[in-house]
């Protein structure tokens, strides 16, 4: 456990407990394989690929290595398979050192490069983080064909579409409308929600009947990636891609520059104006994510689709209105509230819980920026996104016969209030023109 996630949490006891707890109830499959050295079994064996393929997880992850093995054991695997050969995908498109020609030919067979045994790929740029998954790959495919036929099928089509997903983004084309942003996040992450669906209902713990309208799962995925492309603004912007669209950023930008002029001081204002919409972008999604999680009834499944959600609407809690993702890269929640958030994910009962949390403390950063930037109009917006969070969560507790948080009164009051600013701010900006 890092120092620096205990000492960002020292005045919290609560993430301290959650980070001590975390490390020392680990269980033994989680920790087994996390070098080289500890992977014994005889090359070419199928114990060699399987245990290989937990030594890449562990490498390649560290958010989800550890929850998709403590996922049940009927799904574990397979979803590590599906996970590496996501991996596998992503790290060919994310190499911005491979001729585009080469990449996109892999890109677009990757579904039949699956069934190649044997294959690997030596060509990824020396820095590239998970070159060493590349270069080995032949284990994932090895564990890929071992899979029962339904779950192989599920994954293959997946890496298909995927694949070519991301190939024509790699060929030119651009995020430049919301529809255009919704079509990439379904192609790197709405597809992985799908994906993932389809191997909850063939493992046969999870109803058949999940995979009947891909809409949800895909909105599972949306809000996660949307989450993460807000955080990474400077560092694609240094590599020289661009993943907010243009139709949002467009507007808070002089005719004729280009993104990078959201990083600079002098326009903090318009910055934060476009980084607010694209946080009320996501949370919109938020209740046909509570939606999905609900239809669940196996506890590893829930715990593992939670976690990713409840960092992200903490996520959007900590970018709303924060200067910071245009000064520092990579702004996360703290590690000790991220552990916190695990364990509270364990049953939708408590995910629900923290989208109440994050939907009020949303709503009252909201409340008292009003009037501060006359640049953002995503007052209304963002309030309408929350209230609509603690709708859908009070109708569920009645359907579920919960007795009503007192959060939903406080709520209330705070939407009031904030509609209440949004009026006298416009009533005093109408006087001053005249």
């Amino acid at each position: 456990m890092a120092t620096a996630a205990l000492l960002q949490s020292i005045t919290r006891p609560s993430e301290v407990y959650a980070l001590l707890k975390y490390k020392f109830t680990v269980s033994d499959n989680v920790t087994k394989y996390q070098t080289l050295e500890s992977v014994t079994a005889k090359k070419g064996t199928p114990e060699y690929s399987q245990k290989m393929c937990y030594y890449f997880l562990n490498k390649t992850s560290r958010s989800f290595a550890r929850v998709i093995q403590e996922l049940h054991p009927e799904l574990a695997h397979p979803v590590c398979v599906f996970y590496l050969t996501l991996r596998g995908l992503d790290t060919i498109e994310d190499d911005m050192t491979l001729d585009i020609a080469k990449k996109t030919t892999i890109l677009r067979s990757f579904d039949k490069i699956m069934h190649q045994k044997g294959w690997t790929f030596n060509d990824n740029g020396p820095n590239e983080k998970d070159r060493i998954l590349m270069v080995d790959f032949d284990v994932v495919i090895d564990e890929f064909l071992r899979l029962k036929e339904s779950y192989r099928n599920v994954i293959a089509d997946i890496a298909k579409r995927m694949g070519n997903g991301m190939a024509d983004f790699c060929e030119g084309k651009q995020v430049l409308t919301i529809d255009d942003y919704n079509l990439y996040t379904h192609y790197v992450a709405g597809l992985v929600g799908i994906g993932l669906t389809g191997l909850f209902s063939v493992s046969g713990l999870e109803d058949a009947s999940l995979t009947e309208d891909e809409f949800l799962p895909n909105e599972m995925g949306l809000f996660l990636q949307k989450v993460n492309i807000m955080k990474d603004y400077l560092e694609d912007l240094n590599e020289g891609r661009q993943f907010w669209p243009k139709e949002i950023w467009g507007k808070y930008v002089t005719k004729g520059e280009g993104i990078d002029a959201l990083a600079k001081p002098e326009n903090v204002d318009d910055s934060l104006a476009c980084l607010n919409e694209l946080c009320v972008n996501a949370m919109e999604l938020a209740p046909n994510c509570l939606e999905y999680m609900s239809k669940l009834r196996e506890p590893s499944v829930i715990h593992f689709c939670a976690i990713p959600q409840v960092m992200a609407i903490a996520s959007i809690a900590l970018f709303f209105n924060n200067t910071t993702v245009f000064t520092k890269g990579g702004l996360k929640i703290r590690r000790g509230l991220a552990v916190k958030l695990i364990y509270e994910g364990t049953t939708f009962e408590g995910v629900k819980r923290v989208f109440r949390r994050y939907a009020l403390d949303i709503a009252r950063q909201n409340a008292k920026r009003v009037g501060t930037n006359p640049k953002d109009d995503s007052f209304m917006p963002m309030s309408i996104a929350c209230s609509k969070v603690i709708k859908w969560i009070h109708i569920h507790d009645q359907k579920m016969v919960i007795k009503p948080h007192s959060d939903g009164l406080e709520f209330t009051y705070v939407a009031l209030m904030a509609i209440l600013f949004a009026l006298i701010g416009i009533l005093a900006s109408s006087f001053s023109k005249n």
